[in-house]
């Protein structure tokens, strides 16, 4: 009875405390948006590519406090925060603006599983916006700068033998007065700038490992040509004598091919025949890699995939032209800007993220420009299943100063049209290059992405032929798009022109690179009732008030388009934009994702005319 007591009290702890959180009133939402509860927000193992049995989401409500840099750890919070919403979106249940000068806390606790005894802990995070410092159990585990790549710790020293256990995790945001990469992050929010994102954006959660040894990474990269995959699996550590990786490839739930290597060499596996992954036949192998220590013992287990797929510049024409698989092929996608009324940069839920992406295939697109935002792993994770490829742009770095007279920052630096590249403080530019590096580096695997485009517009542009080159040499497996639009420069593999005039321009064909489309179109078509803000100017590049004048006008642009496809040799296109964002109104779907501005089987037969040989 007393068991039956003390459980009821709990549980009605628990209920009261979940019923405290709310989501900002008077904000625009999504469907999903009411789905969410503090008991279920991103369930998902947010890593599907390295994939292990043992973990723990820590995503629900946490402590928060907002305080000034100069005080210290708060002792009483000031509420609850629903991570991994940022303070500044409305599903946080916070929904405050951050100040250069402020500080975020958190505050959670938690406790180990019992069947976790003997093994190592890792705290994870995908993805926090902007430096990081992270306690545990009162003692420092660790720190990490960077808004959207992954970081853990190994926390088993930090941990109690028995109770809960505590995580205290501190976060300072420049926003748009720093020079980090930030994307389209303004601090005020006005035409193509959006509000900002600070703090947690992505899930938290714990892993269980061997404490002897585990595998940190894989790096797979396929080989059409040679029928074949090449697999590194990466322990957590140099460690001798050898231990030993074994790779099994299954095909359709079989096995099909395997090898064994010592861990951190490269194994190579043949593929007989491969199935090869593209947008119309999106096949994705499964890979299991198993760790054995040098007596036989079985000391980690990792499920991953990899798709067979090739992307290369060819001849067409007498032109050079972007081939998948040693075929051309038209890439034509939408500029996906990966903003949510509701949460922000986080969807509101991975069922949310996945249908943006499906809608965009549906529509006939087969690509998408993710443009200056790395989404989560889980948003990759869609592309690789769905068959779309991704252009992945790198999340702009700049200053934004104030106009003379004025104290807020209303002016980004950029590089003029035919000036010359910014000249970058070492400091900053090595964190740029930092920041570029692990979005490579972590994105890898994914066979959706195929294209990496390191600058954009001339926002924060320096040293582009190197940094291209750079790009180049870590990942040549891809194309480089070194600079889309504005401040072109000769080198990389594309020639990338934005044009949003109502007769679109024309990109010069190149000896050297495929010529694109890299921005077009922006037609905006505002819906009442489905405005982020309807007292604001919602704008589009051109901006008309019916169905029918969207679709016209998209339809005499796109149909240019199939022209320089025909005779001026244009590789690719992309469509400014899936959404709405806030102020802009010229997305195909509105920011709140419940009307789609042109239909979606209109749409499908307007592009299929691209994909006809």
């Amino acid at each position: 009875m007393k068991n039956t007591v003390i459980f009821l009290f709990v549980l009605l702890g628990l209920v009261s405390h979940a019923q405290q959180w709310t989501p900002v009133q008077g904000k625009m939402m999504t469907q999903w948006a009411s789905q969410v509860t503090p008991d279920q927000v991103w369930k998902e193992y947010p890593r599907p590519q390295f994939e292990r049995e043992s973990w723990q989401n820590l995503n629900g409500l946490w402590e928060y406090a907002i305080l000034k840099k100069e005080q210290a750890q708060p002792q009483k919070f000031q509420g609850e925060i629903l991570v991994p919403f940022c303070v500044e979106s409305a599903l946080s249940g916070v929904g405050k603006s951050v100040m250069p000068e402020d500080r975020i806390w958190y505050k959670r606790s938690f406790s180990v599983p019992t069947a976790w005894q003997g093994k190592s802990v890792l705290l994870n995070f995908e993805a926090v916006d902007y430096t990081a410092s992270v306690w545990v159990n009162g003692a420092l585990v660790g720190s990490h700068k960077g808004a959207y790549d992954r970081f853990s710790f190994d926390i088993t020293k930090y941990l109690k033998d028995n109770g809960p256990q505590e995580i205290v995790v501190s976060i300072d945001d420049p926003s748009s007065f720093g020079v980090q990469p930030r994307g389209k992050q303004q601090m005020p929010q006005q035409g193509i700038w959006y509000t900002p994102v600070s703090g947690i954006w992505q899930t938290v959660w714990l892993e269980a490992v061997s404490s002897e040894a585990f595998l940190a990474e894989a790096k797979i990269t396929p080989d059409i040509d040679s029928e074949s995959v090449s697999i590194i699996p990466m322990l957590n550590k140099p460690l001798k004598p050898e231990y030993m990786v074994i790779a099994t490839v299954l095909k359709n739930g079989h096995e099909i091919a395997s090898g064994e290597v010592i861990a951190d060499r490269n194994l190579k596996i043949r593929i007989e025949a491969p199935e090869l992954w593209s947008p119309d036949h999106p096949f994705l192998y499964d890979l299991q890699l198993t760790l054995k220590s040098p007596d036989g013992k079985v000391l980690d287990e990792v499920s991953s995939y990899f798709g067979m797929r090739k992307i290369s510049l060819g001849d067409l024409n007498g032109n050079q032209y972007l081939f998948l698989n040693n075929e051309p092929l038209f890439h034509y996608g939408t500029l996906d800007q990966g903003w949510w009324p509701d949460g922000l940069h986080t969807p509101p839920s991975d069922e949310a993220m996945k249908y943006d992406i499906q809608l965009t295939k549906d529509m006939g697109f087969n690509m998408i420009r993710k443009h200056i935002k790395v989404e989560p792993d889980r948003w990759y994770y869609h592309c690789d299943q769905l068959g779309i490829l991704v252009w992945q742009d790198m999340p702009s770095g700049m200053v934004i100063l104030p106009e003379e007279g004025q104290e807020r920052p209303v002016r980004v630096q950029h590089v003029s049209r035919n000036g010359d590249d910014l000249n970058q403080r070492s400091a900053d530019a090595a964190q740029f290059e930092w920041e570029l590096r692990r979005m490579i580096d972590l994105h890898y695997n994914s066979p959706s992405i195929v294209i990496w485009v390191p600058f954009n517009e001339g926002w924060g542009q320096y040293a582009t032929c190197r940094i291209s080159d750079q790009v180049k040499a870590l990942d040549p497996t891809r194309l480089v798009n070194a600079v889309s639009g504005w401040a072109l420069r000769p080198c990389g593999d594309i020639y990338d022109i934005h044009t949003y005039q109502t007769e679109v321009h024309v990109p010069a064909i190149s000896l050297d690179r495929a010529s694109v489309i890299g921005e077009y179109g922006g037609i905006g078509y505002p819906i009442e009732n489905h405005l982020w803000d309807p007292n604001m100017r919602n704008w589009g590049y051109q901006t008309y008030h019916s169905a029918e004048e969207l679709l016209q006008n998209y339809k005499y642009k796109f149909d240019q388009i199939v022209e320089m496809k025909k005779s001026k040799g244009l590789s690719a296109a992309v469509y400014t934009q899936t959404t709405d964002v806030e102020g802009e109104v010229n997305g195909l779907i509105t920011y709140d994702r419940e009307v789609i501005k042109i239909p979606v089987d209109t749409l499908r037969s307007i592009h299929s005319v691209l994909f006809e040989e």
